[in-house]
């Protein structure tokens, strides 16, 4: 775990082979080996994070998922783990969220512009607000920054409520679902509204249940945020038809869809790869970049989603990315890499 945070992973594999269990490191958009495990070492050391993450140790047939808090170097890191039954054994991934890695409102985005249309977003009394993006793109950290900033600048009441909280945060009101305890989506936000928010924030988007719960909030007159995993920002709109939100709703209580990634950065100190003797070497020089979907823009996407003829245009993750390119910021290699993940979609 302290190598991990160390070199600055965001994820760790612990992979069963047969004879023995591979840990890896995700780091960036690489997955690094760190060393080879025997069985048995491999087998408690995921009954100690399933023990910890408050998960049956004894089952192994099912997949499971949990979240604890980890000390280190006197901060917080929160962990989300989860497992999956393999042959014989089972493969766990534990997702590494800093608690104190809450970026301000000014560096969400790799362009300033960008990150004010973000934060103008929260200044909404009403409505749905949707962060979409692949799993490791940041929309965990862009959503506690716009909530912290909304709670602490804007003075908004601000409660979440997550399956499980990612990221503990003193500047907001966090709820966990706890479905033995009797506290499910539908009942944690009943309870929700009796407590005078004036944004609340739904953990994502997954299914018809969590979908209809986010769409009721918004028309009650609330502020809501939520997340949705998606390719694009217009995708969130078909992904919440093909969950039986009724159109009127949709077109009445959504406000805008981001959508976003991160992307490599050019070194400012290297004209190519770096030295190990570079100031940056070793740190995570990525940014994100957004697509934000909103005013005329999501009212055309809206009418064609319904069959009618549209015309419009909004600034996307491409343009985005040649932006940053031909000003120098962002790593050629990002739009190869883009045109393949298009391609493959």
């Amino acid at each position: 775990m302290a190598d991990a945070l160390k070199k600055g992973a965001s994820d760790i594999h612990i992979i069963p082979r047969g004879k023995d269990s591979a840990i890896k490191f995700r780091l960036g958009n690489k997955l690094m080996q760190r060393l080879i495990l025997g069985n048995s070492d491999s087998e408690r050391l995921v009954s100690h994070f399933k023990f910890t993450a408050s998960m049956d140790i004894g089952d192994k047939r099912r997949p499971q998922s949990g979240a604890y808090a980890y000390r280190f170097k006197d901060s917080l890191v929160g962990l989300r783990i989860s497992t999956l039954p393999a042959n014989k054994s089972e493969s766990m991934v534990i997702r590494i969220l800093p608690q104190q890695n809450l970026s301000p409102h000014y560096q969400l985005s790799l362009f300033p512009s960008t990150s004010r249309k973000l934060v103008s977003l929260m200044k909404h009394a009403h409505g749905l607000i949707i962060l979409t993006g692949p799993t490791g793109s940041g929309k965990t950290t862009t959503l506690y920054s716009l909530l912290s900033e909304a709670s602490q600048v804007i003075n908004r009441n601000v409660i979440t409520l997550e399956d499980p909280i990612e990221k503990l945060n003193d500047t907001v009101l966090q709820i966990q679902v706890n479905e033995k305890a009797g506290v499910s989506y539908s009942a944690g936000l009943k309870a929700i509204l009796r407590h005078d928010p004036d944004i609340i924030m739904v953990g994502e988007i997954r299914d018809k249940e969590t979908a209809e719960i986010a769409v009721r909030a918004a028309l009650t007159g609330h502020l809501v945020l939520s997340t949705m995993h998606t390719r694009d920002a217009k995708g969130a709109i078909y992904r919440l038809l093909e969950f039986g939100v009724n159109w009127l709703e949709i077109q009445q209580t959504l406000i805008a869809v981001t959508a976003q990634r991160l992307v490599e950065l050019t070194c400012p100190f290297c004209s190519e790869g770096c030295s190990p003797f570079c100031y940056t070497a070793g740190r995570g020089k990525r940014g994100g970049i957004f697509e934000i979907l909103s005013g005329r823009a999501l009212s055309a996407v809206l009418a064609e989603s319904r069959g009618e003829a549209a015309d419009y245009h909004y600034p996307t993750l491409k343009d985005a990315i040649l932006k940053g390119v031909s000003l120098g910021f962002i790593k050629e290699e990002e739009i190869k890499r883009w045109i393949v993940n298009e391609q493959s979609q």
